[in-house]
């Protein structure tokens, strides 16, 4: 495996593996994010993962950076060994229903594609979450079928409603909360994966993965009414890696 240390001032290190955005990249920086949260070692704040490196903040006072690369190149060597078998695929509804996909029009011109088709092939496969970032709980969705790519807005919206759906370039992915955006919006899900009152507000995490399917109006109001009253979860599945 191949890895290198940058030292981030005095209270944090990143650990940058290959330099490049692929699938078997990314399954090492979630697995070594997966065992330091499980060691829980001591002075260490907080573990973000990215595409091809993982941050570790820590208290300098509670452990030095000579100390805290013993132990991460000692979890790397031992992850060497344990390779993860399956992941955590969340199911996710949209509905692609015109009041919602404001851009199906532009992404059914740009690929020549039907309607129809675009939601099969949205909904074909699941997508790998290589990261979470831009907005708390925005999940950087990997493997969307090539056929769909489409460019961003040449000028974003200045708000972007809560749940939508959207393309922008060769990636597809949820808006967790209303705000400024430039991708091409195809739907919207009815489900927060970013609700701030829960102990645990991101509904995913890095190194999961999230699979759309597709629902009608009369489906969203009804998901839509659950997520509110609390009693909707979505359906959680495995995928073998």
């Amino acid at each position: 495996m191949i890895y290198s240390f940058l030292q981030n001032g005095d209270s944090a290190v990143t650990v940058q593996f290959q330099n490049e955005i692929s699938k078997e990249v990314n399954s090492q920086v979630t697995a070594l994010c997966d065992r330091l949260e499980a060691k829980r070692i001591d002075g260490v704040i907080e573990i973000v993962p990215t595409f091809a490196s993982l941050t570790v903040f820590y208290d300098c006072s509670v452990i030095s950076s000579k100390k805290l690369k013993k132990k991460i190149e000692a979890l790397i060597r031992d992850g060497e060994s344990h390779v993860k078998g399956t992941a955590r695929v969340w199911n996710i509804p949209v509905c692609y229903d015109d009041e919602f996909a404001l851009d199906m029009e532009t992404v059914c011109s740009h690929t020549k594609l039907t309607r129809e088709e675009v939601i099969a092939l949205h909904t074909s496969k699941p997508y790998l979450i290589y990261m979470l970032g831009f907005l708390p709980g925005f999940a950087y969705l990997g493997g969307m079928d090539e056929r769909l790519f489409t460019p961003r807005l040449k000028t974003p919206r200045l708000e972007i409603f809560e749940g939508a759906v959207g393309i922008g370039g060769e990636q597809t992915g949820i808006y967790p909360i209303a705000s400024p955006g430039g991708w091409q919006l195809i739907g919207k899900t009815p489900v927060k994966v970013f609700d701030k009152s829960k102990k645990s507000p991101i509904l995913y995490r890095a190194g999961d993965y999230i699979k759309f399917f597709s629902i009608d109006k009369a489906e969203y109001l009804e998901i839509e009414k659950q997520v509110a009253s609390g009693t909707y979860t979505p359906t959680v599945s495995e995928v073998e890696l």
